[in-house]
């Protein structure tokens, strides 16, 4: 079994059934990486199983911290033994410093889990923001604002998402500039 079988399912184990919707976005996001893992190179499955595995810390047996981020990350690198990059990659997805800096979280978010920086990082955030809940492709604009109404105002991951937007929308902006540097 190669390792995007194996990120497969292992967050179907830890999602499908306690949180179906969480699955289905995850199932999404997976999708959307594979659709711009050419663009990574040697890195496709590494970012394909990230993507599939990014939302894992909110698995109900996982939540240690409260960040999914960091409790998702913590379990794939000493539970499952997934790959450093994988885990590294799902602790910081879409921008996570800023939730963690505003948990109180963020020296062991990055004492932990060194960043993963350019088009491998931004790959993994393109694909998070902008796939639904339901999995669904969505302008990362739609998706931002459906994160702060189900959050609601005064929010930690509300506040945190605000703050972050600027940079999930950049990364957006360069991985879809990317492809259509293809087709011209």
């Amino acid at each position: 079994m190669d390792q995007v079988e194996r990120a497969r399912d292992l967050a179907r184990q830890l999602l499908a059934a306690p949180l179906p919707r969480r699955w289905a976005h995850s199932l999404g996001v997976g999708r959307k990486a594979e659709s711009v893992a050419h663009l990574v190179g040697d890195d496709a499955s590494v970012l394909i199983s990230s993507a599939l595995l990014h939302d894992v810390g909110y698995a109900p047996d996982l939540v240690v911290t409260g960040m999914h981020q960091l409790d998702g990350a913590r379990y794939l690198r000493d539970v499952a033994g997934a790959d450093d990059v994988v885990c590294r990659l799902v602790a910081h997805h879409s921008c996570a410093q800023f939730e963690g800096r505003n948990r109180g979280l963020f020296e062991q978010l990055t004492g932990e889990f060194a960043p993963v920086g350019g088009l491998l990082a931004d790959a993994v955030t393109y694909a998070d923001m902008t796939t639904t809940p339901d999995g669904e492709p969505v302008a990362v604009e739609q998706r931002l604002a459906e994160i702060l109404v189900r959050y609601g105002d005064g929010d930690l991951i509300s506040k945190s998402i605000r703050e972050a937007s600027p940079l999930i929308i950049e990364a957006v902006q360069r991985i879809t500039a990317r492809l259509a540097e293809e087709r011209t």
